[in-house]
């Protein structure tokens, strides 16, 4: 006959099967959370290099060169007027000995990593504003939106006639370019952030401000970064309008201005050259500072495997 020492129930707690780490010991939780974040690395070290992100780039250049030359091949066109890969490579060959490309990159760069920044430091606050005061988002949201489609080489003359052929006529451009795609980036994180997370801020006791900074803002970096790479889009381009236009004066000498003698001389080459170094600029500021940021908080955040981009 069983007794009732055999017919124990099966679910009773025994001290044997308990783990330390369901008690919420605190050590072995951070044991638990480096073990994991572990784990993540190695998956990403094993993931190794993607080459086809550097071989497939170059072999979509090496395309389109061949094909430009392939079509200057074929005569249908006088070379001054398109001009062949070589023919580019050797003027720009030339502007670089008389220095044109170096005070052109570092002129333009200068004032649109400048003018960007400045961008950042008024819009963020704005938007977070907007996005906070539903008031506030109902009066301006609309403007804010029109200010945003509204191309910015329409503000190249007021400027100029407000500030003169002076620099402040190119960061006005600028400004009014950036701005409102950063607020609009940011008010859209702001959208997309659960409603949980405020009811969270509220119960710790954060007050308006550190709800804004501590809990909204970092929630809201996604669609925040997505503004940030909109606006340095928009303020590059505005920045190149404003160069064309606005010419002489106190006014540097920029690709912009670079672009345009070309233009004024009739040399292709030159307005090639001068396309091509804008292109490059975005691409790399692209590379080098935007898409490592995005790639590590999408990391960070789960949302994007070792080596898939």
């Amino acid at each position: 006959m069983p007794t009732e020492q055999d017919v124990r129930p099966v679910t009773e707690p025994s001290e044997h099967i308990t783990s330390p780490v369901l008690k919420g010991n605190p050590e072995d939780l951070r044991d638990l959370e480096a073990g994991l974040d572990k784990l993540q690395s190695d998956t990403q070290a094993k993931a190794g290099i993607d080459w086809s992100r550097v071989l497939l780039p170059i072999a979509a250049l090496v395309v389109l060169i061949l094909v430009w030359q392939f079509y200057v091949s074929l005569g249908l066109k006088r070379r001054d007027l398109v001009p062949g890969p070589l023919d580019v490579l050797g003027q720009m060959g030339v502007l670089w000995s008389e220095g044109k490309v170096q005070e052109s990159v570092w002129t333009s760069l200068q004032r649109g990593l400048f003018g960007f920044l400045i961008s950042v430091v008024i819009a963020t606050p704005v938007g977070l504003l907007l996005a906070q005061a539903a008031p506030l988002r109902r009066a301006f949201g609309p403007l804010i939106s029109g200010l945003q489609v509204l191309p910015s080489v329409a503000w190249v003359p007021a400027a100029i006639i407000w500030f003169g052929l002076t620099d402040a006529t190119v960061y006005f451009v600028v400004f009014m370019g950036a701005i409102p795609s950063i607020i609009n980036g940011l008010i859209s994180g702001v959208d997309q952030i659960p409603p949980q997370y405020r009811s969270v801020g509220k119960v710790l006791g954060a007050n308006r401000l550190q709800m804004a900074l501590q809990i909204v803002l970092p929630a809201a970096l996604p669609g925040y970064l997505g503004g940030l790479k909109q606006g340095w889009a928009f303020s590059w381009r505005s920045l190149m309008a404003a160069e064309i236009i606005a010419t002489g004066g106190s006014i540097g000498f920029g690709l912009g201005s670079l672009l345009d003698q070309g233009r004024l001389l009739s040399d292709m080459a030159t307005v090639m050259s001068a396309i091509l170094l804008i292109l490059a600029v975005g691409i790399l500021i692209e590379l080098l500072v935007f898409g490592p940021i995005e790639k590590r908080l999408l990391q960070r955040r789960g949302l994007l495997a070792g080596g898939t981009r």
